[in-house]
């Protein structure tokens, strides 16, 4: 017992002085974190070690390079300070430099000896580092130097997507001219380009148009590689600079495209950029939809409208059988067939529909399907009142220049509904009250459709994946039927959740084998 007490009183000691020598071999490297410039002019005349590193492994050197002060680190490097020590996370002082865009003290380092192909833990270069800061100065020497250009990290990212990323023009200029590849491709189908249209940097688009990229090109998506981490929300298939410009809010870019060749009708994705402005401008409103982008540049969305239209974008287009359902969205709108004009009366965005009116769109043309503007703006297509686009008074507001633009009241698609089945869908009281002063035929609307919903089966909650009931809209519907002579009795509908999948067919059993 006495024997043990001993050897860990030694221990203890002996630990003691291990960690009172680490503290004063890191003296040097505590006084450059400081910026302590007298106190490490003494350390080093005192003889101390010039590498001696911190618990992190960080030394003096790291330090300097962090605070980019080039006279300390000048002053290390001809003291014999390691320009190529790593700290215990596996980084040199040339990627803290290059972090902070130090172009002097880049300059510095690699001039004594630095790794210009220094690589961190998850493949990111001090290139890439230099392209994300914008200095150009740094990335320039690194050039020099040999760093490889088109390096990739764990995600096969390039400097040169950091760089289009970043906004950094110049940088990307340099990249360019020292060949890297502007088509250098990630999974997700992103390119340096692509980055470049998606955070809205007009010079850095205009310095890939110049290199020759395609204007026209589409996000082409690959399997991701095994283990592969997705950085960023993906795009829909068949995304092109230009749609991805409109979806992100940079109009003044987008215009920009469309002078360098792009197409204003592109819709390849299965809308064109008339037709996603529209969710754009009015994304739905409930707690899982994205706020309207932030955007860029100097004209608005309206202003975007005009610019596009004189450019030859059509107004009256119609999207083709088999385009998706709208993104973003809980509408369930038909879409082949659609018009730019159908989609904002389906967001009642009036402003949007007057413009496209002014220049040129036929207001009464409906889908596919048949549904009308009319039938949109009044709230068909809704599977989630009071969280899709759009608000009663906005409604109230698009149905009536509607019916002034003399849409038919009592028009039927090819589903069985009617404008006032979408009144009544959406739980808009007065919107029912509207269709029915502007001669909405009870006889006509009060008919069940394919799914066996009529309008005052619609306000009771019978659709969607929970009843809702709406007394309100209840009650107007009620009232329109009694004062026609209609009973409101009738077997209801089962109520239908429209998400969810059908159930998988029985599978046979399986026969035992014999014997």
């Amino acid at each position: 017992m006495h024997c043990r007490r001993i050897c860990g009183l030694v221990l203890l000691l002996l630990g003691l002085s291990g960690r009172a020598l680490g503290a004063e071999r890191a003296t040097l490297a505590d006084a450059a974190e400081q910026r302590d410039k007298a106190r490490v002019r003494t350390l080093l005349e005192t003889g101390v070690d010039v590498n001696a590193p911190q618990i992190d492994g960080s030394t003096a050197l790291h330090w300097a390079a962090y605070h980019d002060d080039a006279e300390t680190a000048a002053l290390l490097v001809r003291a014999g300070a390691n320009v190529n020590a790593v700290n215990r996370y596996g980084v040199p002082p040339l990627s803290l430099a290059c972090s902070n865009g130090s172009g002097g003290v880049v300059k510095l380092l690699l001039a004594a000896g630095a790794d210009a192909n220094a690589t961190m833990k998850g493949g990111e270069t001090v290139l890439m580092m230099a392209a994300r800061s914008g200095n150009l100065d740094a990335v320039n020497a690194l050039l020099a130097r040999g760093a490889r250009h088109d390096a990739r990290e764990r995600r096969g990212q390039t400097a040169l997507m950091w760089a289009a990323a970043e906004g950094h023009a110049g940088v990307v200029r340099a990249l360019i001219g020292a060949g890297a590849d502007v088509n250098a491709t990630l999974d997700s189908g992103f390119t340096p380009f692509f980055f470049a249209v998606r955070e809205g940097h007009i010079d850095v688009a205009r310095a890939f148009l110049e290199a020759g990229v395609d204007v026209n090109a589409t996000l082409q998506r690959r399997e991701s590689r095994p283990g592969s981490p997705a950085p960023y929300k993906p795009v829909g298939k068949g995304t092109s600079p230009l749609l991805l410009a409109v979806q992100n809010g940079h109009f003044e870019l987008a215009i920009v495209l469309v002078d360098a060749g792009a197409d204003p009708n592109d819709r390849r994705s299965g809308f064109t950029p008339l037709h996603t402005l529209t969710w754009v401008r009015k994304p739905d409103s409930s707690d899982v939809s994205e706020p309207p982008p932030i955007g860029s540049g100097r004209i608005t969305s309206l202003q975007f409208v005009r610019e596009i239209v004189k450019r030859g974008a059509n107004v009256n287009l119609r999207l083709d059988k088999g385009t998706p359902k709208v993104p973003n969205t809980s509408s369930r709108i038909g879409t082949e067939g659609a018009t730019p004009f159908l989609f904002a009366a389906d967001r009642s965005d009036v402003p949007l529909m007057r413009l496209l009116l002014e220049l040129g769109a036929d207001p009464l043309l409906p889908n596919f399907n048949n549904t009308t503007p009319l039938m949109l703006a009044a709230g068909l297509g809704t599977t989630e009142p009071l969280e899709e686009a759009g608000e009663e008074p906005e409604a109230l507001e698009a149905v009536k220049m509607l019916l002034d633009l003399g849409a038919d009241v009592n028009a039927v698609d090819n589903n069985g509904d009617t404008a006032m089945h979408g009144a009544a869908y959406n739980n808009y009281p007065l919107v029912v009250k509207l269709l029915a002063d502007r001669g909405a035929d009870p006889q006509i609307w009060n008919q069940r459709n394919k799914q066996g919903v009529t309008p005052l089966f619609a306000a009771e909650g019978h659709i969607g994946r929970l009843p809702r009931p709406d007394p309100p809209t209840i009650d107007a519907v009620t009232r329109l039927m009694l004062a026609a002579g209609l009973s409101t009795g009738g077997e209801r509908p089962p109520v239908v959740d429209i998400y969810e999948k059908p159930a998988a067919p029985p599978q046979k059993p399986v026969k035992p084998e014999k014997p």
